[in-house]
């Protein structure tokens, strides 16, 4: 069984289906981890669900479910009891537990990767800063949670393109070209300029190479295509990587943002009002119509963006994802008008708005304004507390909450700082297994002598001793989680909410501890030993597995 829980959500609704008795309504029963050990392993619902179509009391179909349930788990079930108005408990037995975690050992890296028969195609447009300066703690949140929610998608079976958009026409860079051109020229730049220190060591740049301060298209292409590769060495250190860095200048030079608007002309969409041509977003959903085209025949961002979209499902995608600031709000409800108005479903766009995070230090919070040069720089962030720390803390909140990051906090190396905490665990049973290899109750790695042999490792935990050797509570609680990898992965990427496997990847590693404290691993004796050498593991797997999803190493020392 590669997936235990899910083998067991499967017999309790098969046992759920044979108690309909003709029942036309089918039922979906949960499957849940109760409150307190005392009351199970797991809990069903299912009699509950099944009472109102047999017209009986639901303790008395939880009866039926119970011997029916004992019939079809066996010897894997210790007991089953019922509880409450109807809900069945199952306790399983140590043995469940133990074949448990050679499933999850066999099933190695494709352990919670789902492989649907046609993946969605979904892109994930994030970050998309303004190359116009070097990328601020406030995109390095977006960052986190683009990259961590590409990575859950891809697990659970979707086939994702990561994009960058670069904005390089406009306002924002026609004023970060003068300010560039003023600082060449020992000038302050504008006053709604750019003046970050950054922007005068870029013109200091530029004139070595020979540029000319007078020709302003040609800072406004040196300086964006300058700052792209500084924001792209930021992130790849940060360790997101994108497979399209797309370029808002290609839509305007070929002729795409007027080809959107001729095809909503066509559908019937858009109107002349005072000199400009608006889009009628107010007749699908939006608050009010939308300026595509200014009286001076400008298109506005918004035409830009529309245009950028139908690019997007031109080139085949399936599902739209695009991470925005906390200043967007307004922006969702039009581009779903947009979208609807090309002849889409609108459901297709998604929009998680980020809220801002802050910086703590000393109860003081950081300002920043990329213009001014006031501002944090996600470089200097990850100089401060690393790159592991950053994004763990980043994504440990929900992406709609404000967040402050702690750096006092996050520079500790103690168990109160959640990063150092789950890759302790992780390190530790590193130790544990090495130790295990250097007493010669595990086989080495082939080439590498702290390396554990994991085919050996496995096969020792198959063995009938390893396989009836009792579970301490600790033990069993351990399992449980670790089982619970799937769904929570699954369950992350559904509601896109990475911050789920932050949690998770804590709780496991509470869970791993209290294990430690419990139970011997090495030396435990024959049988008890192997099994709880094979749990190490799976555990360390499971943890190195979550945090790989939120871009955050497992480290083998610490």
């Amino acid at each position: 069984m590669s997936d235990p829980l899910e083998e067991l959500r499967t017999t309790i609704r098969s046992a759920a289906e044979a108690l309909r008795d003709g029942s036309p309504d089918s039922v979906a029963p949960t499957l849940e981890r109760p409150p307190k050990p005392e009351l199970g392993d797991y809990s069903t619902n299912a009699a509950m669900l099944l009472a109102p179509a047999r017209g009986r009391p639901a303790r008395e179909i939880a009866e039926r479910l119970r011997d029916e349930l004992g019939a079809r788990l066996g010897p894997s079930a210790e007991r089953i009891e019922i509880a409450g108005p109807g809900f069945v408990n199952i306790f399983l037995a140590d043995r469940w537990h133990r074949d448990s975690v050679v499933s999850l050992l066999g099933a190695g890296e494709d352990f919670g990767r789902v492989s649907p028969a046609r993946p969605e195609r979904v892109l994930v447009e994030f970050v998309s800063a303004n190359p116009t300066g070097p990328l601020t703690v406030a995109s390095g949140r977006g960052a986190a949670f683009g990259d961590s929610l590409a990575r859950l998608l891809e697990l659970t079976g979707s086939r994702i393109e990561r994009e960058y958009l670069l904005n390089d026409v406009g306002g924002q860079v026609r004023r970060f070209a003068e300010s560039i051109a003023a600082r060449m020229q020992g000038r302050e730049p504008p006053e709604d300029g750019y003046r970050g220190e950054y922007v005068a060591e870029l013109a200091g740049e530029l004139a070595g190479e020979g540029a000319d301060p007078a020709d302003l298209e040609d800072l406004a292409h040196r300086g964006t295509e300058a700052m792209q590769e500084r924001i792209e060495a930021t992130l790849e250190r940060f360790g997101v990587r994108f497979d399209t860095w797309f370029s808002e200048r290609s839509l305007h030079e070929a002729g795409k943002i007027e080809a959107a608007i001729e095809e909503l002309r066509e559908r019937g969409h858009v109107y002349e009002s005072e000199g400009a041509v608006w889009l009628r977003t107010s007749e699908l959903g939006d608050d009010k119509d939308r300026v595509l085209l200014r009286s001076d025949g400008e298109p506005t961002y918004f035409a830009a963006d529309i245009a950028y979209h139908r690019d997007k499902l031109e080139r085949g995608t399936e599902r739209m994802i695009d991470p925005l600031g906390a200043d967007h709000h307004g922006y969702v409800p039009r581009m779903r008008a947009a979208i609807e108005a090309l002849g889409h479903d609108p459901d297709l766009y998604e929009a998680p708005i980020m809220q801002l995070v802050r910086l703590v230090e000393g109860g003081e919070r950081a300002r920043m304004s990329k213009r001014k040069g006031e501002f944090a720089l996600l470089d200097e962030l990850t100089d401060d507390i690393g790159v592991d720390a950053t994004r763990f803390f980043m994504l440990q909140r929900s992406h709609d909450t404000a967040l402050d990051l702690d750096l006092d906090l996050a520079r500790s190396q103690s168990q109160d700082n959640p990063v150092y905490y789950v890759q302790y665990a992780h390190a530790r049973i590193a130790s544990i297994l090495r130790k295990a290899v250097a007493e010669g109750s595990l086989e080495a790695a082939a080439g590498k002598a702290d390396a554990v042999d994991g085919a050996r490792l496995a096969s020792a935990a198959v063995d009938e001793a390893a396989l009836t050797a009792p579970a301490e509570p600790t033990e069993r609680a351990l399992v449980k989680r670790l089982l619970d990898f799937p769904g929570e992965a699954a369950r992350a990427a559904q509601r896109r909410a990475p911050h789920r496997m932050a949690a998770f990847a804590t709780a496991t590693a509470a869970d791993f501890h209290a294990f430690y404290r419990d139970c011997q691993v090495v030396g435990a004796g024959e049988g008890v030993e192997p099994a709880r050498l094979a749990i190490c593991m799976a555990a360390k797997r499971v943890i190195a597995r979550t945090l790989g999803l939120l871009g955050v190493s497992a480290p083998e020392r610490m």
